[in-house]
């Protein structure tokens, strides 16, 4: 029996101000996968995700979080996913450790439960010593990784994550992905867009590249590949242009 998939999206639709942002977008996200959504600025990767968890209203179409309709059944669909939006502040005029307790409480955690949850996560994060500071004066690495512990905290198994390798140095990059693969060798799924192909590259199981609100190409990173580098297929895919000699000459 083929297992359901963690994500399904259909036929979702968006438009801002007339201009067409992602254009009738289809995808299923295997349950158990390392899944990466690729695509240039302007692609429609942002929107897509925002509406996928719930965060932004799509003009038409559904998304299905581990079954769960997320706008019918919002509150069960975000039960079961865990969030890491780009650009969207956090309560950051709190102390890692406040921000923690404060997500916790406000998903109807038992207060101990979220205390030793957010113990071990300060932990193996490594921003116990963090101590008082405020968020607010985290290094970029920091927050992305407060910002993924709040995902983790209530312990969901689905993570999607945007741009979470983004201004992060790289020991704070290992460490996150060290966690992702625990999180998926454990059951989880993951899905994250990101414009670092060498990171799709090297931890995705599946890749869709979107283009102009479309999806391009999608498939396991050897189907979508076929033995090329994932970067050659993205500029192909995206449409890349190359400068010629007769370009820029006078550089």
């Amino acid at each position: 029996m083929t297992e359901s998939p963690a994500l399904v999206l259909r036929g979702l639709v968006k438009r801002f101000d007339g201009v067409l942002a992602v254009a009738g977008v289809d995808l299923a996200v295997p349950a158990g996968s390392f899944y990466g959504l690729l695509g240039p600025n302007g692609a429609g990767k942002t929107t897509t995700l925002s509406m996928a968890v719930g965060l932004l209203r799509p003009d038409q179409g559904s998304a299905e979080v581990l079954g769960r309709d997320v706008w019918h059944d919002p509150l069960a669909a975000k039960r079961a996913l865990g969030t890491l939006p780009d650009g969207v502040r956090m309560f950051d005029r709190l102390t890692g450790p406040e921000l923690l307790e404060y997500t916790g409480l406000l998903r109807g955690m038992p207060r101990d439960v979220v205390a030793e949850r957010s113990r071990d996560l300060l932990d193996v994060l490594d921003l116990a010593r963090a101590g008082r500071t405020l968020v607010v004066d985290y290094s970029a690495g920091m927050k992305k990784k407060i910002g993924l512990a709040c995902a983790l905290l209530h312990a969901p198994r689905m993570l999607v994550l945007d741009e979470p390798f983004e201004a992060v140095d790289p020991v704070s990059a290992a460490l996150i992905r060290d966690i992702l693969h625990r999180y998926v060798g454990g059951g989880g799924t993951v899905i994250f867009s990101s414009h670092v192909m060498a990171v799709v590259e090297k931890l995705c199981s599946h890749v869709a590249i979107m283009a102009e609100g479309r999806i391009r190409r999608v498939g396991t990173v050897e189907e979508v590949c076929a033995g090329r580098p994932l970067e050659d297929v993205f500029v192909e895919v995206v449409g890349g242009r190359t400068a010629t000699g007769a370009e820029l000459a006078w550089l």
